[in-house]
């Protein structure tokens, strides 16, 4: 029903949403290198794959967004020395990143798997079926490569907060989202080693970037401490030394 709704509606929104892409702020991923290590002691490796927030926009650098921030969360809280690596790309939805960067994967297995994808399924107006077709096939390809891996969902987050979007523009995609982040925690319960953690914050300004749709380094300080709670919650990092660092991504 919400997807018939959905679909009957875009029309009389889309000359708003051709208006809002066409006007966004355009901001760049975050500087610096896309991997590090922080903290000391026993060697945990975190791998950050998706969309626009794993390329840190919205921050000035990795290590003040989500993959920085759960590797600090998950250092400062059990002593240990993270590894952390990010490949993300602005704009990309699941398809996208199917056939551009899952056969570019490290071939080490990482302890963690951070996924942020979803959002441009919503908005690039992907079907439900093709949401849940192409996420299933990331994570059985995830659950094949790394089958020890505890491999993180972050859920679709609450678009009808975010400033960005005018009405009825606003709550036509929110509802969208909401179906989708549903089929998103559907996936991930069919894995064994995989959670959804959902994106729940208070939509206040203060939470955005300056273009008014992605996080700010703040709200990235706090979903990186949220993540790092629900994955070491589900699995505490261990004790068992890891190679030293990611096989480089040609």
């Amino acid at each position: 029903m919400r997807s018939a709704f959905f679909w009957l509606s875009l029309p009389f929104v889309l000359p708003q949403a051709i208006r809002v892409r066409r006007t966004a702020p355009r901001f760049a991923a975050a500087s610096g290198p896309d991997e590090g290590r922080i903290g000391a002691g026993s060697r945990v490796r975190l791998l950050a794959i998706g969309d626009s927030i794993v390329a840190g926009v919205g921050a000035r650098e990795l290590t003040h967004a989500l993959v920085g921030q759960t590797a600090l969360s998950l250092s400062e809280r059990y002593d240990v020395e993270v590894h952390w690596r990010a490949i993300g790309k602005i704009g990309i939805n699941a398809q996208s990143f199917l056939e551009r960067y899952l056969s570019k994967l490290p071939d080490e297995q990482p302890d963690y798997v951070v996924v942020s994808l979803g959002v441009n399924d919503v908005t690039s107006l992907k079907t439900t079926r093709q949401w849940r077709r192409h996420l299933s096939t990331l994570f059985a390809e995830l659950a094949e490569r790394y089958p020890d891996t505890l491999v993180a969902l972050a859920g679709v987050p609450p678009l009808a907060g975010f400033p960005l979007l005018p009405e009825p523009l606003r709550t036509l995609i929110a509802s969208r989202g909401e179906v989708f982040d549903a089929i998103g925690r559907e996936v991930v319960e069919k894995h064994d080693n995989a959670i959804h953690v959902p994106v729940d914050f208070e939509t206040l300004p203060e939470r955005f970037a300056d273009d008014g749709f992605h996080p700010s380094e703040s709200s990235y300080q706090i979903f990186g401490q949220v993540m790092a709670d629900a994955i070491s919650r589900q699995r505490p990092p261990t004790s068992e030394t890891v190679p030293e660092t990611f096989r480089s991504i040609a």
